[in-house]
């Protein structure tokens, strides 16, 4: 219908100089029936035109009484036009309906006057009424033929002017109405003002159109055939894309949320049962978020969550009880911890490192440093600097509560062992400038550490393992790469702060509550003195001494050799009352020794650690009191991230250091050929051979009698991951230590077998 519109207009529009005469022919014809229709209605006006001989001829027969009148033809076809487009009104609507102007009134009112039909006025009425009454006479005839004449003309004229009044207000109503719904769903409206528009109007009218068409063609209703088109109106889409988008994020939140529950719940490192009678009302304001809120700690398990802002060396206390027990022995062979320990000289420590736990080593966790290596995460520096302070720090306190619990130091008491080295960082006191560092949070975790292992008899030894500016440029050190410690532009500014450091914590250990348990304290682990001054070192060794005695520490004050050789170290750093010199033995971080037969490693271990040992005992040949902090097992250095991370390993010749002094880019297993392989040696414990049993066994209980010649030894380390020969607990497990740290099956007092049935290269 509306297509038939668009048509109709399309012929009426086509010729427009033919619409103009015609207009103008109408405009002419619409004043003349003005004129003749104006003046009385009672007296019919004379125009002074002439009958023609056909309306001469019509006269007579009217008064012979045999015409009978003619409707107008014109009228005729005027008429049904009008009738059909009346319905069309009903079709649409005003838009303003709250202006209705005058002439639209006056409009209103002429549609109304002539929608009867020409006979229905008063005056038509009365004039048939007065040809009834004198149709008998002539005058009556006469004037009869004067009004039928004057109808006709007056019905062409009405006609002549209804039209144009008819085109105006429909062009009137054409230019104020909203559209018919059908030609809205045809999306062929123009926009209208409130937004009565199409919802196809900005690009689909014409494919509307066809889609009709073709619904028509094929029997289906139009509103059907919609369906298997997309939707035309872009808003539409975006709002439907958007609440897609909205409901799956709220779902992926939802399921977030409960998974993180349903983890959190399952951490079995997690306890958080003391908080039960603390409320979170009793933290201040200023204090809610910190370090110091326990709401906020991963895991709070035998912690003393009483808030308190107390501090001792500008160190917090919060989290310790206040009473303790120094009561109990680690085992019958030693003291208890409120009784003098004597010489160790004459009863050397045999303890174990808690090592890669407070300050990250990523062969010790190497989940925690698997990233592609485009990213270059290699230490904890780049570690905490990818990851973000809050994911760092909620990351490294889960690994803080988890990798080491109660349950480590009785495990460790029951290994017959009797001291502990706690590594930690100088983080846990205080950050610098841009440090990624998580702050201070590893600080209760080494404060609950001692409680522990004096809960079970353990001494400790504290060694704090990465100084500011990092003191040998290794991984366990903080940040691989350069030693900006007593070294470089800040060297200096460094050295100060690792001063700094260690006058806090000095005087937070100086407490009486740390005199029995804390037995070494640690000024500095490996220095790497061969990338720094001697002098420089020594001296600052000299002033961290004298600053944690003249505290109050009163525990073995320790210094690393700096891998210088232990025969250098004869009269350097005399008279010094508790301090001792720590050295690292490995065989596998040495080009030369690596190379060594199973057999050969076990010797070596027996007599040439025997010997250096014993030579550097004396102090006419080497420094005296000397400890041996770290210590391993393992005959090779194939652990993955072992020797940092994507550096290789020299037992297959694949470690490129980039210092052609230490790098080994060919094999170094005992044949140095093409055979050497890491498979064997990265196997499960469970699968190694009795003969390989044997020789890690005596290789690990070599050491340990090596070792206790001085003043004793601490395996490196604990746990691992996926190291087994670097773990005590696992090597235990698999039989390949000493069920009793104690009692050894071995002590360099009997021939070493050439171990021939074990593959030299794995």
């Amino acid at each position: 219908m509306a297509h038939d519109d668009s048509e109709s207009d399309h012929h009426r529009h086509r010729d427009p100089e033919t619409h103009h005469k015609r207009h103008r022919k109408r405009r002419t014809g619409e004043h003349g029936a003005r004129e003749t229709t104006s003046g009385s209605e009672g007296r019919p006006r004379r125009t002074g035109q002439r009958l023609s001989m056909n309306a001469l001829a019509q006269l007579d027969e009217y008064n012979n009484g045999d015409y009978v009148p003619e409707p107008p033809r014109e009228r005729e076809r005027s008429r049904p036009k009008r009738e059909r487009e009346r319905p069309r009104r009903d079709e649409y609507e005003v838009v303003d309906v709250e202006y209705e102007s005058p002439r639209r009134e006056r409009h209103r009112r002429d549609d109304h006057g002539h929608s009867g039909g020409e006979y229905d006025t008063p005056r038509r009425e009365r004039r048939r009424k007065e040809y009834r009454e004198d149709e008998s006479g002539y005058e009556s005839r006469e004037r009869e033929e004067r009004r039928r004449r004057r109808r006709h003309r007056n019905a062409d004229v009405e006609d002549n002017e209804e039209r144009p009044k008819e085109k105006e207000r429909r062009q009137r109503k054409k230019d104020r109405r909203v559209v018919s719904g059908a030609i809205v769903e045809e999306g062929r409206a123009p926009e209208l003002r409130g937004g009565a528009a199409s919802k196809h109007s900005s690009y689909d009218s014409h494919d509307s159109i066809v889609r009709e068409k073709e619904a028509a063609a094929n029997g289906t209703p139009w509103y059907k055939s919609w369906t298997k088109y997309p939707m035309g109106n872009r808003k539409k889409k975006r709002w439907i894309i958007a609440g897609v988008a909205l409901v799956v994020l709220i779902i992926i939140i939802v399921v977030a949320v409960v998974v993180s529950k349903k983890n959190s719940s399952n951490d079995t490192g997690s306890d958080k049962s003391n908080l039960d009678d603390v409320s979170e009302n009793d933290i201040p304001q200023a204090a809610r978020g910190t370090y110091l809120d326990p709401f906020t700690w991963y895991d709070t398990t035998d912690f003393n969550v009483t808030y308190t802002n107390e501090t001792l060396g500008d160190l917090p206390i919060m989290g310790l009880y206040t009473d303790w027990d120094d009561s109990t022995s680690a085992n019958d062979k030693v003291p208890a911890l409120n009784e003098d320990w004597g010489k160790y000289s004459d009863r050397p420590a045999r303890g174990v490192n808690l090592g890669g736990w407070l300050s990250l080593e990523p062969f010790i966790t190497p989940s925690l440093f698997n990233y592609d290596s485009k990213l270059n995460i290699v230490d904890e520096y780049t570690l905490c600097q990818h990851l973000g302070p809050k994911t760092a720090a909620s990351t490294l306190e889960k690994h803080y509560a988890t990798f080491v619990t109660e349950q480590t130091f009785q495990e460790i008491q029951a290994a017959g062992l009797d001291h502990v080295r706690i590594p930690y960082s100088y983080w846990a006191v205080q950050t610098y400038d841009d440090d990624p560092y998580v702050f201070r949070i590893s600080w209760r975790y080494l404060l609950r550490a001692i409680e522990w292992a004096r809960k079970y008899g353990l001494r400790v030894n504290l060694d704090l393992h990465a100084l500011p500016g990092s003191q040998n440029g290794w991984n366990h050190s903080g940040r691989l790469g350069l030693v900006n410690w007593l070294n470089g532009t800040d060297g200096d500014l460094n050295a100060q702060r690792s001063l700094d450091v260690h006058d806090r914590l000095s005087k937070f250990f100086a407490q009486d509550r740390y005199k029995n348990i804390i037995t070494f304290y640690g000024l500095a682990n490996e220095p790497r003195m061969v990338s720094l001054s001697a002098a420089a070192v020594t001296a600052w060794t000299t002033q961290a001494y004298n600053l944690v005695r003249k505290n109050g520490v009163a525990a073995n004050v320790v210094f690393g050799d700096g891998f210088m050789g232990l025969a250098n170290w004869q009269g350097k750093l005399t008279g010094m009352e508790g301090l001792v010199l720590d050295v690292h033995q490995y065989v596998i971080f040495n080009n030369d020794q690596i190379i060594y037969t199973h057999q050969k490693k076990v010797q070596y271990a027996c007599d040439g650690w025997t010997q250096q040992t014993e030579q550097s005992m004396d102090t006419s040949t080497g420094f005296g009191p000397t400890m041996f902090a770290e210590w391993s097992q393992a005959d090779t250095d194939c652990a993955d991230y072992l020797t940092n991370v994507g550096w290789g390993n020299r037992w297959t010749g694949t470690y490129n250091s980039g210092n052609a002094s230490t790098e080994a880019l060919t094999p170094k297993c005992p044949t140095q050929d093409s055979t050497c392989t890491c498979d064997g040696a990265n196997a499960d414990p469970s699968t190694y051979s009795d003969t390989y049993k044997q020789f890690l066994k005596m290789f690990a209980e070599a050491q340990m009698v090596s070792f206790e010649k001085g003043w004793g030894w601490w395996y490196w380390t604990w746990d691992t991951e996926s190291a087994p020969q670097w773990s005590y607990k696992q090597g235990l497990a698999a039989g390949i230590l000493p069920a009793k740290a104690y009692d050894k099956d071995f002590n360099c007092d009997s021939d070493v077998p050439d171990f021939s049935d074990l593959s030299e290269t794995f």
